[in-house]
């Protein structure tokens, strides 16, 4: 799905907003049904559940419109330092291409918590976008747009997303 450009231009000022707050932070230590949920979610990585996969979709292959809490989930797991490299590459469309990303990430977090907020989810088809709030021990990070996309049956991160995360923790990537 392509953004009209006026979107993807607020979303990478936003974006580049939160990630110099972060980094400053962090540098420290096909269906038309659309639905919005409009829940909020945070919570710390010390919480995270301990089976790695991104949000299950229902049996039948189309995923339910997913939760802020299910999508706060995945990012709980992707902020986990302790989570494995293969693991956290299921989190993401084209994961396997960021691997060396990801263990440069996981490096950076050893020891670091953070802390995640989702906001305002809204979902069109298969695409679901969220307003997510990042807070660390030094501060937290003004809201921005994540989006997740259904992948055979389960919400994972997109791929822009997963490097947008990815920036935010010293690992830049560039989406396929």
């Amino acid at each position: 799905m392509l953004l009209p450009p006026r979107t993807i231009r607020v979303a990478v000022a936003t974006a580049a907003t939160a990630l110099a707050v972060t980094v400053g932070l962090t540098g420290c230590g096909d269906s038309d049904d659309s639905s919005t949920n409009a829940t909020t979610s945070s919570t710390s990585i010390a919480a995270a559940p301990s089976s790695v996969s991104a949000t299950p979709a229902p049996s039948g292959g189309n995923a339910a419109a997913p939760t802020a809490d299910s999508l706060k989930a995945t990012l709980i797991k992707f902020g986990d330092p302790a989570l494995s490299t293969d693991d956290k590459a299921k989190l993401i469309v084209n994961g396997d291409a960021h691997k060396s990303n990801i263990d440069q990430m996981n490096g950076m977090l050893a020891g670091y918590t953070l802390t995640f907020a989702v906001d305002n989810v809204v979902t069109s088809g298969n695409t679901a976008t969220a307003d997510v709030t990042i807070t660390s021990p030094h501060g937290t990070a003004p809201a921005f747009p994540v989006t997740w996309q259904q992948e055979g049956g389960t919400w994972k991160l997109s791929d822009a997303s997963g490097c947008l995360l990815l920036g935010f923790a010293q690992a830049p990537c560039a989406p396929a």
